[in-house]
């Protein structure tokens, strides 16, 4: 077994980390990750304006990261220590940074009332050090000096690979949020920053030697419009690339740039078709799926891939250089008499082994230049080259093969680390993916399967989160999908094994959401926030059910107008209001307030509307989270929960005692999607009017309730209202709401539906 750099760290990290386990023993110092051991002291060091940081004479490293540390403290606290060179003065309670300390990326920090020291033999962990130590002067959103808690900290990682992965190809985010993240990343001691730069969507890196890959590629219709709108997209210029490789490096974040091949390749095959191994649809380049797009095998391919990856080293110091791999559909391959001559001349099995010498082949471009070969965990099947390493998607297994096999590995499985994947079932969250994933979720996954043994497990170089942005239009929208969770998966990557503690982990949470919002990170507050349910009460009442959805603290709430504190009413149990009662509640923890304030007005509307993300799904094949398709600011677009194989939804135990008048806002989306054979089971009524109908059924394969015309809302890219009667039935009954049509595309959403008994018009 060769011990690279990269694994030396790991087996180091992880026997430090081992002799080290133990949970952080002071329940107010409020650091996360978890430090390996953490002992509070007596007293309390005051951190103010007049604070000075001490660095050796000299010593560039220590300065730079002195100066960090104080612009994070401006901040944070609305001052700015001052840095100087040489030892503090006799009796100054100053911080100073000394290389007389651990190798790596470990470091130990002492905290007393005297003086704070950040010991770290390296550029990495003196800055770790420092880190935890903004930390321990952040624990709230306050301005001003600040009384930092006395400790002896000693800490190391778990693992060496501590990554984030974010989706810029399917949507573009701005450099500036890109560098907020890497913020973030940094206060949480992630280390890897994955940057998916290429896909079927668009090509988002300049190379120069090839203007089209960004004046072609880079730009496509908007893939959320019904109608033609300008051309959407954008890329990131060299310039801007070795600014943010810099930006990340100060931060002791290695950015490993991914180049998909040979699939996920429609965007450089469409501003190069010879490229591929058939013609290009460029008008497909705005939908979502796997795609049959394929690079060939030609070697004039080979000669372009080479000059790309050339460039992209250039530009990316990277051990890695990831090469995507992942969903290569190979009927393209399959049907080219060239590409099956190939196969025959190289002696080969079938495509599968014809994949495996693509990757083998690009990864000698990448071997010339000393550089390292990952790839998602696909790249295992028809063989792999002895020093390729394995990033696993699917599940755990290719880690587990993988590592069994003599391969170094990053565990980064679906769903627990696609944070695509919404965080809770409330109404609120942001487009995505329909499985929960909650942020307690993350924090439980354990990056070293029990199914390896020692040896093998040195094999996991170590974790990582994925944020794909297909569902994710803004800039704000990816980072509320990834923050919090990348938290509780930095925590994962770091602390021992031995200490994870989700209770604790909940604990720190305040002190984090202020963190993050000092760092300029959009992160999501809805699974944290009061939602509510509403039922018949007694006497004319509405009955109000509170809850969050990770239950988390405890939630306050006011009748009164005012804006619950964290002395107000604690919720116990349902409440009995009348109709125009006012209702504000809000989620606390050890005094802290944990997201937004929520607030209700009682009505009988609230007992007769339900969002699309309160119906039930009649099957969860592929379940999103979309937007509607209205020609505004994504901001402002409604979001609608469907199942985009089978898009019908359950009103569970509706009451029909009356009858009902059926009030149901649609919309419709173009059916974008790349989903194969799965397009012709959709299942589809034929309409009986030219624009198609909203049936109602008593159970899914129950009576046919109503069937309401949509009419002009076929006209409509945005919203429409529907209105249809129901007529009276006994007891409580399922109502089974699917729409006819003719084909799937337009695709027909329920964004809200509205049920009014009978004789309230009466």
């Amino acid at each position: 077994m060769t011990l690279t750099p990269l694994r030396i760290a790991a087996v180091s990290a992880l026997a430090l980390a081992a002799a080290l386990a133990m949970p952080a023993s002071a329940a107010d110092l409020n650091l996360t990750p978890a430090p390996a051991k953490a002992v509070r002291a007596e007293g309390t060091f005051k951190l103010s304006a007049a604070t000075r940081i001490h660095v050796a004479k000299g010593d560039i490293e220590a300065r730079g990261v002195a100066n960090q540390f104080a612009d994070l403290v401006r901040r944070s606290r609305g001052f700015r220590p001052a840095v100087v060179e040489g030892a503090p003065a006799n009796g100054e309670a100053a911080i100073v940074l000394t290389r007389e300390g651990p190798a790596g990326e470990a470091y130990k920090l002492d905290v007393s009332p005297k003086g704070v020291t950040i010991a770290a033999a390296q550029r990495a962990g003196l800055f770790y050090g420092a880190m935890s130590l903004w930390q321990l002067a952040t624990p709230n959103e306050a301005k001003g000096p600040v009384a930092i808690p006395a400790a002896t900290i000693e800490d190391a990682p778990r693992f060496a690979w501590r990554g984030l992965m974010v989706d810029s190809a399917r949507h573009y985010q701005s450099i500036a949020t890109l560098k907020a993240t890497l913020d973030a990343m940094a206060a949480h001691k992630l280390n890897t920053f994955h940057w998916h730069l290429v896909d079927d969507q668009g090509w988002r890196l300049e190379i120069k030697k090839y203007p089209k890959l960004t004046q072609v590629g880079a730009w496509r219709t908007d893939p959320g419009a019904a109608r033609v709108y300008p051309k959407y997209g954008g890329f990131y210029t060299q310039d801007q690339v070795r600014d943010l490789v810099a930006y990340a490096a100060a931060r002791n974040i290695t950015i490993v740039p991914e180049i998909e091949t040979p699939g996920h390749a429609l965007a450089p095959i469409v501003a190069y078709p010879e490229l591929g191994s058939a013609p290009p649809d460029a008008s497909k380049m705005g939908d979502w799926g796997v795609f049959p797009w394929l690079y060939n095998t030609d070697d004039a391919t080979f000669a372009f891939l080479d000059d790309v990856l050339n460039e992209v080293m250039d530009l990316f110091p990277s051990t890695f250089i990831h090469v995507g791999g992942d969903e290569a559909i190979k009927d393209q391959w399959k049907a080219s008499p060239k590409i099956q001559a190939k196969i025959k001349a190289l002696g080969l099995k079938d495509e599968h082994e014809l994949q495996s010498w693509f990757i083998q082949r690009v990864g000698k471009t990448l071997e010339k230049r000393g550089r390292r070969l990952i790839g998602w965990d696909e790249i295992l099947e028809g063989g792999l080259a002895p020093n390729a390493t394995v990033m696993s998607w699917r599940g755990v297994d290719g880690a587990i093969a993988a590592a069994k096999a003599g391969h170094d590995t990053v565990l980064s499985p679906h769903p627990t680390l696609y944070l695509d994947n919404r965080q809770s079932a409330s109404p609120e969250e942001p487009t995505g993916r329909g499985k929960v994933v909650s942020l307690k979720d993350v924090h439980a996954f354990d990056p070293a399967p029990a199914q390896l043994t020692e040896d093998q497990r040195r094999h996991i170089l170590g974790v990582q989160a994925n944020v794909w942005t297909e569902h994710m239009q803004t800039d704000a929208r990816m980072q509320a999908m990834a923050f919090p969770r990348a938290v509780a998966l930095a925590e994962r990557g770091w602390s021992p094994a031995a200490g994870a503690d989700w209770a604790d982990f909940a604990r720190r949470l305040p002190a984090e959401m202020a963190r993050l919002k000092v760092l300029g990170v959009t992160a999501n507050t809805v699974p944290f926030e009061p939602q509510a349910a509403f039922t018949q009460g007694e006497g004319g009442k509405t009955r109000l059910a509170l809850s969050t959805g990770l239950g988390i603290g405890e939630i306050r709430y006011t009748l009164d107008g005012k804006a619950p504190t964290a002395a107000s009413t604690p919720y116990a149990d349902a409440l009995e209001l009348p109709a125009g009662a006012a209702v504000k509640a809000r989620a606390f923890l050890d005094g802290q307030a944990l997201g937004r304030e929520r607030s209700w007005i009682i009505a009988p509307s609230l007992l007769r509307t339900r969002l699309s993300a309160q119906l039930k799904l009649c099957t969860e094949k592929v379940p999103l989270t979309m937007i509607d398709d209205a020609p505004r600011a994504f901001e402002q677009r409604a979001m609608m929960v469907v199942d985009i194989l089978n898009p019908c939804w359950i009103w569970e135990g509706a009451d029909l005692t009356q009858g009902a008048v059926i009030r149901v806002r649609v919309s419709q989306i173009p059916f974008n999607f790349q989903v194969g054979a799965d397009r012709d089971r959709i299942p589809l009524r034929a309409p009986a009017t030219p624009g198609g109908e909203l049936e109602v059924r008593a159970g899914c394969a129950g009576e046919r309730l109503a069937a309401i015309p949509l009419g002009e809302a076929s006209k409509n890219p945005g919203l429409s209202t529907i209105t249809g009667r129901l007529p009276p039935r006994a007891g409580k009954v399922d109502l089974c709401l699917s729409f006819t049509a003719k084909s799937v595309d337009p695709f027909w959403t329920i964004e809200r539906v509205t049920l009014t008994p009978a004789n309230a018009f009466q």
